[in-house]
């Protein structure tokens, strides 16, 4: 039996487990270490601790749990009180220098905890820890590069959405009434919040993503925005360049096949049920969609052409927000009254209906109601049917503003779409 360093009730540790764990803290003092220093010499900086400076922190920070083990737990708190006091000494001197930052000092904490967190066995939380520290490290200068292209109009955006997300919205209340017992001003305000989260993250990363990595890229992250948007945008250009047929059309097919992933979140948000029953279906059509979008794309990639930009408007769409919640409830009133009235008919119509104008309203409001007041197999029907009329329309707009180039490609892409979606479609029926 190996011997025990620790034999407690509470905590036990062997000589095996010591080593390993020795080990790691020192590797977690090492790579942060590293970036530290490699930050210190490339800034020509004089910064107190590099690579040895945090091994020897990590390593106190071992040291000091075991101790509080061996001894007391107020060796500990000796240990944190002395380390903080060496910590707080460098900053003042570092500061008093001019270099006011004090990253290096709460990393130099951070390195303390983390290698007690090793000794008492947390290994996997500790890395975790460890890898998140340097993303953090490392991203100094994209994270200024992205807080100096925001504009005072987008933080106060931010503002109100952290605003509604944390001091409103857990105080709306949580039960259901009106017309079907369906409507619920909790899962409404979280339809908003969803909503209006999504643009925001959309807007992000337009802004700072752009279409500057290929137009295929542009269009899935217009995608994420808004794909009826893309196709409009897109297929304009199209007839303003014809030579840009093909490209359009990849942008326009791309932010399309977001659709479906923007359809397999919501399903996995509001019904688990539903998003494993539609998950072999929506792959199935999202494969497709994605196959034929390269296929395009690969074609025309040896041809030299431009980007088209997609134009940003608010970084939070409120508004839209809003009325996107007051078509949430209009849908789900109308499906609820269509599948208590009108039988499995009534519902896919009005599904298809719905379909139209949004994907998203009427995929939140079918899988809120699918298991309980609504058939899974009906629901699934429902929002695929869905799915498939709001690509048609999508196609419509694109054969109706676009070049005869566009059209083309336009058939041949949303036609194998089409194809595998009947299928699918057909084989639930």
């Amino acid at each position: 039996m190996e011997t025990l360093i620790i034999d407690q009730e509470s905590f036990s540790l062997s000589q095996g487990d010591f080593i390993i764990r020795l080990l790691v803290a020192i590797g977690i003092g090492g790579v942060i270490g590293l970036e530290r220093q490699y930050h210190a010499m490339n800034e020509e900086s004089k910064g107190f601790a590099g690579i040895r400076t945090f091994v020897f922190l990590t390593l106190l920070g071992f040291v000091a749990a075991l101790f509080s083990f061996l001894i007391s737990p107020w060796v500990y708190v000796a240990f944190v009180l002395g380390v903080s006091m060496l910590i707080g000494v460098s900053y003042w001197f570092t500061s008093t220098r001019g270099d006011h930052g004090a990253t290096t000092e709460f990393s130099s904490l951070l390195a303390f905890v983390l290698g007690s967190m090793a000794l008492i066995g947390l290994i996997e939380i500790s890395l975790m820890i460890t890898v998140l520290i340097l993303l953090v490290l490392s991203s100094k200068f994209r994270i200024k590069t992205i807080v100096g292209k925001i504009t005072a109009e987008e933080m106060y955006d931010f503002i109100r959405f952290v605003v509604i997300a944390l001091l409103i919205f857990p105080f709306l209340p949580d039960q259901t009434f009106g017309p079907y017992d369906v409507l619920n001003p909790r899962e409404i305000g979280w339809v908003i919040i969803l909503t209006s989260g999504l643009g925001l993250a959309g807007y992000a990363l337009t802004k700072f993503l752009g279409t500057n990595k290929g137009i295929l890229l542009g269009g899935i992250v217009g995608g994420l925005v808004s794909s009826t948007a893309v196709t409009w945008i897109y297929a304009k250009k199209s007839k303003e360049n014809e030579s840009l047929a093909a490209s359009c059309a990849t942008a326009i097919l791309g932010a399309s096949s977001i659709m479906f992933v923007r359809l397999l979140i919501w399903t996995s948000i509001f019904s688990e049920e539903l998003f494993i029953k539609l998950l072999p279906a929506v792959i199935a059509i999202f494969a497709s969609a994605i196959a034929v979008t390269l296929y395009i794309y690969f074609k025309r990639r040896s041809r030299k052409s431009e980007q088209a930009e997609i134009p940003l408007k608010k970084a939070l769409d409120l508004k839209g927000a809003l009325i996107f919640g007051l078509i949430y409830v209009v849908i789900l009133l109308l499906v609820s009254y269509a599948n208590e009235n009108l039988g499995t008919s009534g519902t896919i119509i009005s599904s298809a209906i719905a379909g139209f104008s949004d994907i998203d309203a009427i995929t939140i409001s079918i899988s809120k109601l699918a298991g309980t007041s609504l058939d899974l197999r009906i629901a699934s029907l429902a929002v695929l049917v869905a799915s498939i009329s709001n690509t048609l329309v999508k196609m419509g707009i694109g054969i109706y503003a676009g070049s005869p180039g566009l059209r083309k490609n336009l058939l041949i892409g949303y036609g194998t779409v089409f194809l595998v979606a009947l299928a699918i479609l057909a084989f639930f029926i």
